[in-house]
Parts: structure tokens; C-alpha cells; sequence
């Protein structure tokens, strides 16, 4: 488990040391290269990265987990739970992670786009005149990439583990063959030279805040990858591989640097000289497609996420592996993450000018996520209020610095991310009230299902042979598809069940607790299916549970019917316009209730009814 989470959870943070130095002493920055600020600008990296990650994540961050799920979904749901929803923080604490999720899908195109792109640069080094091969090439290997998202990493994956172990080897031997040379450079340990620093250089040093944040790229994605290896395998590799590697190298292209100043060009791909460039940009090449494979995966897993939180609309999920529920594949994000990613890519052109873009969507999600431990640990953990703020105060400053540095890109790629996560973030917040006013519609003309039922056999209907699943929601009346039935075809099934799926704050449901059955009386029942936000929905799995609690089923003689609602935007109420276009749209491409909840299609009817909004 050590050894996969090496493989998935680290690549990310792993492959920083391609860019990350000479993106802080870009000229564009003002930060002269010398060593007084290299042994600053080294320490505010070992020191990060002992705050900020090991400290932050690795040992914090861990504990806050949703029954063994991580990742900023995860734990907007437990704080959610913890407020509960009549209280005046729920909707705050909801948009808050809402915005640190579109921040995520910001981080999440950048980072296939900035790793590629930094491996592929490697090629200058060795022979300038392939510079003007680089995009070309760097977009060659993420279509490859993001192609073969379809078959999934079954058949690969089993290498992420050991190609990212011969990774960290690489960056530890390097960092300690130039740390040799110019020992000097482990003076950066102390942490009085990054303080020193920060005073001596003030606005530049600040400046330079906003490029070294590059160096702690991929925590958040250690924290989301917990419900796949846990904890303690999480630990150990940060521990015992991933810290000590990134260490020893970050000093080692420092120690290069004060013996060449000249290699600040691309410091990575010069460590080891001429002869190693070409082997360097392969090996790197594998590593950033693993960190870029990580963290498409993790988009899918919050897309899925989402869907079940009612942040989006319902999409077509495919299963890659037949072991691993968690490798699904998301056809619509797939191509529409592969377009954004290529835009990004031709646009800036180079990982210089993508850092920028890169540092203010990783500091935004480290930023919400800080904030909502901070309700965590008072709300649903109960301790004091001073170790509340003592616990995350200091690294809500940290984050607030941090964030602020990164804003100063704003012109230069900073606003990338940020259109990113307001498209998304109108995406989802127009969903969900769209949702809602189709909810408030519905109750208007919703008629109690028990006072129904109890009218209904005053004087029934014809009964005919089988069974009649009808799909209702979580708080509606009579389905309408029930009314559209009698109404029409003036006849009632044999066995008549209402079936309410529940979508619960928390990852998993176990199987025997999801289904519960109700007898309504008249051979009719209610079927209530509770899921957890990462469980797998699947209708006919559910009614095999069902035979347990004395309601058998024979698929064969069973029918669904579900009400297809063609949501109309109307003037007046509701939300702007433009906003009920948005969610007509999505409502009319999401994908069908049949489809999503896996019941057999032969055995389906669809009866539609239309809603205002």
C-alpha cells in the first residue's frame, strides 16, 4: 500500500523540483540570484514543507477524515453534518466548499499541463534548437494520456509504484552528489535564514512567496487519496521516501547553483550534466504522465462526488476495473478536461508562465480547507474554542500569506484558475437552487402519499399481474408517474412500491443498511435506499437486499415507471434568467434516472410531466 501511494498520491508533489527554482528566480520576479537569497528561498521550501505538508496534512489534515474518506468533498460533508442545516453557517461553509472544489478542477488542469510541459522543456537543455518542439510534443502525450483514460490504469497501474520509487531515487542521489560539492547549502536548515530573507528582501521576498508555493503542489491531493490507501501508508511514504527525496534535492539544485549560477536557466536537467538530459526528460516524462494520471482520477472521483451531492447534474460513469470500484471513468469531463488542459498549454506555452496559475488554485483550495477544519474541530470534535484557533490559526496565516503572494499573478496567469472556478462554481450553485425551485414546485402540488392511498381503495382500481415500482422523492407526495398510470390506463399492479433514494453527508453506506422496507398496506410498500456520497447506485442490487426484509422480486415481472419532468423556465421568481436557461440545459443533457441508478432498460417506462421554475 506504501509503495501504491508512492505510485498515485505523491506524483503530483513529486515532480515540483522540475519547475519550481527556476520559476522563483525568474527575472520577471526581481529576486537576484545570489547566496544569500538561495539559502532563503531554500529554507522557506524545507520549512513549507514541513508546515505546511507534513505537519498540516500528513499529521492533521489525516484525522479529519469522513469514515475513512478524504479530499475537500468529503470534508465539506462532515462539517455540513456537523452544523447542522438550521444554522446560520451552512450556507457560508456550503459555498466555501463549493469554491475550494472548483479550485481543486482548477489545480487539476494545470497540473497535466505544467508537469508535461516542464519534462518535455528538459529537451532545450540538451539541444536548443528543439524549443519550438516542446508544445508540440508536450500536446502529443496528453491526448495519449487522456485516450487512454477509457481503458483505465489496471493494466499500468501496477508500474505508477515502482517507476515514482526509481523517481524519488533520482531527485535523493542527485540533491546528495551536488550537496557535496558546495556543502554550504545545509545552511539552509536553519530557519533563521528564510526569516532573514523575508526581512532583507520585504515586497521581492513576498513576491517570490507566490512562486515557492510550488514546492507544496499536490497536499491537498495526498488528503483527497486517503480513502484509497489510508492513513498509515500515506505517512510512511512522506516520511521515508517522498520528504527525504524532495529535501536532498531541493538543497542539491541549490548547491548547483552556487557553484553554476549560470544552469539557473533549468536547473533540474543540469544536476548531473550534458550526459544525463536525455535520460532525465524520459524518466521525468513517465513521472509527470503518473502525477498527471493522479490527478485526473481524483477530477472523476469529484465529479461522482459532486453528482451525489446534488452539485451537478447526473453523468454517464463508466467502471474501468472490475476489482476497484474507484476507478470509474467520466467520458464528458474526460474531453472537456482534455480541451481546457490543450488551452492551456498552446496559451501560455511554457511552465514559467503557467506557475503563476498554478500557485493561486492550489493556495485557494489549502485556504477553504483550513477555514472548514477550523468549524471541524469546533462543531463536530467540541474542543475549546483557544485550541480551535491555536490548532488552525497558525496555518490560516500561513495560507492567508501564501494566497495573498499569489494573487500578485493575477494579470500573469493568476486569473486562469479564477475563471475556471467561477464558471464551475455557477455551474453548481445554479444546479443546486435549480434543484430546489423544481423541489418547491413540486411540493405545491404534491398530495400526501398515505391520505392518497387510504381514498384510493375506498374504491379500487382493477389490479393487474406484477409489480409497479414507481420512483419518488425524498419529500414528495404521490408520484406523478402513479397519477399519469390511474389516469390513463386505469389500473393499479398487484404490488405497487414507492422507492426513495436518500443520498446521506457521509462516503459509504454499508450494503445490509441501505435498503429499508415499509408496509403502506394493500400489497403497497416503501422502499427506502440511503446511499453515501461514494457509494455505487444500483437499483436491482438494492431489490435482491429487499428479499431479506420479506419483499422478494422477480425482475421479469416487475415495472418502472419514472416521471421524466421537462423543467420550463417561467418569468418571474425563480433565479435571473439567464441562470434558468443554464439549468434547463444541463437538466435536459444530464443523464436519465434509469440509466444513472443501472436498472434494466426493457423494464422501464417513462411517463413526462413539466415543472416551472
Amino acid at each position: 500500500m506504501t509503495l501504491a501511494a508512492v505510485g498515485i498520491v505523491y506524483g503530483d508533489i513529486g515532480t515540483s523540483p522540475l519547475y519550481t527554482l527556476k520559476t522563483i528566480f525568474d527575472p520577471e520576479h526581481g529576486l537576484a540570484l545570489n547566496t544569500f537569497n538561495l539559502l532563503g528561498v531554500l529554507s522557506l521550501i524545507f520549512w513549507g514543507l514541513t508546515m505546511i505538508v507534513a505537519l498540516k496534512y500528513v499529521t492533521l489534515m489525516l484525522r479529519a477524515d469522513n469514515r475513512g474518506e478524504g479530499g475537500i468533498m468529503a470534508l465539506m460533508a462532515l462539517t455540513l453534518s456537523s452544523v447542522t442545516r438550521s444554522s446560520k453557517w451552512f450556507t457560508p461553509l456550503l459555498m466555501l466548499g463549493v469554491f475550494g472544489a472548483t479550485m481543486f478542477y482548477g489545480d487539476s488542469v494545470i497540473t497535466p499541463a505544467i508537469s508535461v510541459l516542464s519534462a518535455i522543456e528538459g529537451l532545450e537543455v540538451a539541444a536548443p534548437a528543439l524549443e519550438r518542439y516542446v508544445v508540440p510534443l508536450t500536446i502529443v502525450v496528453l491526448v495519449g494520456l487522456y485516450w487512454a483514460q477509457k481503458h483505465g490504469t489496471a493494466g499500468i497501474g501496477r508500474w505508477f509504484g515502482p517507476i515514482m520509487i526509481v523517481w524519488f531515487a533520482a531527485l535523493a542521489v542527485m540533491g546528495v552528489i551536488n550537496i557535496v560539492k558546495a556543502p554550504q547549502i545545509l545552511a539552509a536548515l536553519n530557519p533563521l535564514n528564510a526569516f532573514l530573507f523575508m526581512l532583507e528582501n520585504r515586497f521581492i521576498a513576498f513576491v517570490a512567496l507566490g512562486a515557492v508555493v510550488l514546492a507544496f503542489t499536490g497536499a491537498e491531493a495526498l488528503y483527497a487519496d486517503m480513502g484509497h490507501f489510508g492513513k498509515k501508508p500515506i505517512r510512511a511514504a512522506w516520511f521515508i521516501i517522498v520528504f527525504p527525496a524532495l529535501a536532498l534535492n531541493y538543497l542539491g539544485q541549490g548547491a548547483l547553483l552556487i557553484i553554476n549560477p549560470a544552469a539557473i536557466a533549468n536547473p533540474f536537467f543540469q544536476q548531473l550534466g550534458a550526459w544525463s538530459v536525455y535520460p532525465l526528460v524520459l524518466l521525468s516524462t513517465m513521472a509527470t504522465v503518473i502525477a498527471s494520471q493522479a490527478t485526473i482520477s481524483g477530477t472523476f472521483s469529484m465529479t461522482k462526488q459532486a453528482i451525489a451531492l446534488g452539485l451537478l447534474p447526473r453523468m454517464r460513469v463508466l467502471h474501468t476495473s472490475e476489482s476497484e470500484i474507484g476507478q470509474i471513468y467520466i467520458p464528458a469531463v474526460n474531453w472537456l478536461q482534455l480541451l481546457v488542459v490543450l488551452g492551456a498549454v498552446i496559451g501560455f506555452g511554457s511552465s514559467e508562465r503557467l506557475a503563476g496559475a498554478y500557485g493561486i488554485a492550489v493556495t485557494a483550495t489549502m485556504l477553504c480547507t483550513t477555514i472548514l477544519t477550523f468549524f471541524l474541530t469546533r462543531y463536530r470534535w467540541h474542543l475549546p474554542l483557544w485550541v480551535c484557533f491555536g490548532a488552525t490559526g497558525f496555518f490560516l496565516a500561513m495560507d492567508i500569506m501564501l494566497f495573498s503572494a499569489s494573487t500578485l499573478k493575477l494579470l500573469h496567469g493568476g486569473w486562469f484558475p479564477l475563471l475556471l472556478g467561477a464558471i464551475l462554481f455557477t455551474v453548481m450553485v445554479t444546479w443546486k437552487r435549480g434543484r430546489e425551485l423544481v423541489f418547491e414546485n413540486l411540493q405545491k402540488h404534491a398530495i400526501p402519499l398515505e391520505d392518497f392511498l387510504a381514498s384510493l381503495f375506498v374504491a379500487p382500481p382493477d389490479r393487474v399481474y406484477g409489480t409497479a415500482i414507481f420512483l419518488r422523492g425524498e419529500s414528495d407526495g404521490v408520484p406523478h408517474a402513479l397519477l399519469h398510470n390511474l389516469s390513463h390506463n386505469k389500473v393499479l399492479h398487484e404490488r405497487v412500491v414507492f422507492l426513495t433514494v436518500h443520498i446521506r453527508e457521509v462516503p459509504y453506506i454499508p450494503l445490509e443498511e441501505q435498503a429499508k422496507v415499509i408496509d403502506l398496506g394493500h400489497n403497497c410498500y416503501q422502499v427506502n435506499v440511503e446511499y453515501g456520497f461514494k457509494d455505487e447506485p444500483d437499483i436491482p442490487n438494492i431489490l435482491a437486499q429487499c428479499e431479506h426484509h420479506g419483499l422478494p422480486f422477480e425482475m421479469m415481472e416487475t415495472s418502472f415507471f419514472i416521471a421524466r419532468q421537462t423543467v420550463i423556465s417561467a418569468p418571474g421568481g425563480g433565479m435571473a434568467p439567464w441562470r434558468e436557461h443554464l439549468y434547463v440545459a444541463m437538466s435536459r443533457n444530464a443523464r436519465g434516472a434509469a440509466d444513472y441508478y443501472q436498472i434494466p432498460p426493457n423494464r422501464v417506462i417513462e411517463l413526462g410531466t413539466q415543472v416551472e421554475i
